[in-house]
């Protein structure tokens, strides 16, 4: 089944092209179904790649989902059009003045990972909306430093700084293959990470209230969540395209940063030779996992009674 956007979104067009099941809200609004109503927080400067790379993979669940996407109103967005925002984008407030609930909410990462968490422009916005999530959404998905963040707002799990930006495509081990959230993964799958900083594994395992689903040896944890999984946080970045990663190297060797090559990336490590997609099917089959086992499965069908 599909998600349900505007027809006029970038995102539309772009997943339409790739044979990927999107519908018009116009034809939706025909159908006698509760579709999962879904928002995303959209922290990362390149809005609308995201919005796609992320309704690609929603798309991709047999689920019907409705979308609202979400942006932060304390921090202007530089790298996306302030028409596009007003289009298709909404404020915290916006949604607390309706009244709005929510089956599932995913938070994106942000390239400020190097700041302190209180030092980031929209730091107290986002404690709004993690805070008002609690009673307002039934599940919500953390991507790479929204897993920290997150992490460090329920459990005050801090986040440490790295000799070298961690960029690379990683081999990743599931520890709990009981877990709903890791149905039909492989015992080893691999993933993009790209981030200066990293959440310590070692202070999850022992969170007695936080399970560590799978980890790398390389990169540290990947997947947690909370025992009631109505907190999933992922730790890297699986909804990234097969060229994202040599655009942010081009980016930071652009701007004079000392940026080595991602790591088990490129082809025979030749800069630019981009690698074949190797990691979408298990974070198709993650975002599947989440919105059916945490989201469809668990939350009130009369979603007013999420609480």
């Amino acid at each position: 089944m599909p998600v349900n956007i505007s027809d006029k979104l970038p995102a539309y067009g772009a997943l339409e092209r790739e044979n990927v099941f999107v519908m018009s809200t116009d034809r939706a609004s025909m159908q006698d179904i509760r579709p999962l109503e879904i928002a995303i927080l959209n922290l990362m400067p390149n809005k609308i790649d995201t919005e796609t790379q992320l309704l690609r993979l929603i798309a991709n669940s047999p689920l019907q989902s409705n979308i609202c996407l979400l942006h932060t109103k304390s921090y202007d967005s530089k790298n996306t059009p302030i028409e596009h925002l007003n289009a298709f984008y909404h404020t915290l407030d916006e949604v607390k003045a309706a009244n709005a609930k929510f089956d599932g909410l995913i938070i994106t990462g942000a390239p400020v990972e190097t700041l302190d968490f209180t030092d980031v422009a929209y730091w107290n916005e986002l404690v709004d909306v993690m805070r008002w999530a609690e009673h307002h959404v039934y599940s919500t998905l953390y991507i790479c430093w929204a897993a920290q963040a997150g992490v460090f707002y329920r459990y005050g799990i801090d986040k440490r700084a790295l000799p070298r930006k961690l960029s690379g495509i990683f081999e990743h081990r599931v520890l709990d293959k009981t877990n709903p959230l890791m149905r039909g993964f492989d015992d080893a799958f691999r993933a993009p990470h790209s981030r200066y900083t990293e959440s310590d594994s070692a202070a999850m395992h022992r969170e007695p209230k936080l399970k560590v689903l799978a980890e790398s040896d390389e990169a540290g944890a990947y997947i947690c969540c909370s025992d009631d999984l109505r907190h999933v946080y992922v730790f890297g970045h699986g909804e990234y395209d097969a060229a994202t990663l040599h655009n942010e190297y081009m980016r930071d060797t652009a701007k004079g940063l000392s940026a080595d090559p991602p790591r088990h990336y490129y082809v025979n490590d030749r800069i630019g030779a981009i690698p074949p997609l190797s990691w979408r099917a298990h974070e198709s089959l993650l975002i599947g996992n989440w919105l059916n086992y945490c989201v469809y499965q668990a939350t009130p069908y009369d979603i007013g009674k999420i609480e």
